[in-house]
């Protein structure tokens, strides 16, 4: 059965709704999980046409954003979180290697936080996995990725710190 944005950002909005926290956020993680098997959705979806990042859905009562994400080649990014947010990172296409980090020093104002590695695991296609607020990890792609995330807010619109990497 194909599925549908509207159907599954519907499905995102009852779940959250009725539980904003961690464990209705795990529920929508367990749908974005049956939706990464959906190879027409996928398709349709996640076109070559999709920048690095694209709001596919936003939603204007619970404001939580439903993305899309195409990289057409290698990419990492620094130890980071979400700042106030959560997010649920679902792998369509090729592989990430995340890498969960313990805050050494937070950040402030004019100082980045540090961040030791901890854990270092790889998203293939039909994973996803939920970071709730404060969670640190840095995503790595060494090749091409289409990936399905679902951020708890708009991250675009909050200011977030850097973390460095220690060893």
């Amino acid at each position: 059965m194909t599925h549908t944005l509207e159907q599954f950002s519907a499905d995102c909005r009852r779940i959250l709704k009725a539980d904003p926290g961690p464990e209705g956020r795990q529920k929508v993680c367990a749908l974005l999980r049956e939706l990464l098997k959906d190879e027409e959705f996928i398709a349709a979806t996640l076109t070559d046409d999709v920048p690095e990042r694209k709001v596919l859905y936003e939603d204007p009562e619970l404001g939580f954003c439903i993305l899309g994400h195409v990289h057409h080649d290698a990419k990492g990014s620094h130890p980071h979180d979400h700042g106030p947010s959560w997010a649920i990172y679902g792998q369509a296409r090729g592989e990430t290697i995340m890498t969960d980090y313990f805050p050494v020093a937070r950040p402030s104002e004019g100082r980045p936080g540090q961040a030791r590695p901890v854990r270092e695991y790889r998203l293939t296609p039909g994973m996803a996995y939920l970071y709730n607020e404060g969670d640190l990890h840095s995503p790595r792609r060494d090749g091409p990725t289409r990936l399905i995330r679902i951020e708890g807010k708009n991250m675009e619109k909050v200011k977030r710190y850097p973390y460095e990497r220690v060893a």
